[in-house]
């Protein structure tokens, strides 16, 4: 899900794909405490009507209901298999300016499943992108786990990020996924569907 804000004005006027297009073009970076009712705009505009049940306009035509919601707090692993979960985790991530981890996260996912004649160029990338120490968004690895990673990437097997990855997961869990159970962002995201089932 790709991350923007929306200003204030353009909040209540979020009705549908006109206005959407509409606020895309008067998208800019807000503080921290306006995050939780940007992120209520955002999801209205990508997933629209979120009053009734909300169902994404994908061809998946994925429902978000307050029970999956409610599911992403009983663990991270559950937060992560949920498409929509990974995309309300990252823009709490952003407001954190942590986003490198679940983005990292993600492209060891992909990884995984990639074809064995692949696996170099696309262990190339994700060591220059998150893993080398000047990389843009470098992740919170130990030098000896940054160094053992770098060897096996220049090696590349399916496993080559699995102890960075689970590194990464485990200050996931530990840090932000607590924090993001008690952000505004996800209990009025949470409050919005089930006031809306219990019309």
């Amino acid at each position: 899900m790709p991350g923007f804000f929306f200003s204030h004005n353009n909040m209540t006027e979020l009705n549908g794909k006109e206005d959407c297009k509409l606020a895309e073009g008067k998208v800019h970076k807000k503080k921290q405490k306006a995050f939780g009712a940007d992120l209520k705009s955002y999801l209205k505009c990508m997933v629209p009507h979120i009053e009734s049940g909300i169902k994404t306009s994908n061809s998946k035509n994925v429902m978000l209901s307050a029970e999956e919601v409610i599911q992403w707090s009983q663990s991270l692993e559950k937060l992560l298999a949920s498409q929509s979960g990974q995309g309300v985790f990252r823009e709490f991530l952003k407001s954190e300016f942590s986003e490198e981890n679940i983005e990292f996260w993600l492209a060891c996912e992909d990884y995984k499943k990639t074809k064995s004649d692949h696996l170099h160029g696309k262990a190339e990338r994700i060591y220059e992108e998150f893993v080398q120490s000047d990389a843009i968004k470098q992740i919170n690895i130990d030098y000896q786990m940054r160094e053992a990673t770098a060897k096996k990437a220049q090696d590349p097997t399916h496993s080559s990020f699995d102890e960075a990855q689970k590194t990464v997961y485990i200050l996931m869990e530990r840090d932000s996924y607590p924090r993001f159970l008690k952000s505004k962002s996800y209990l009025n995201l949470l409050n919005q569907l089930q006031t809306s089932t219990s019309k």
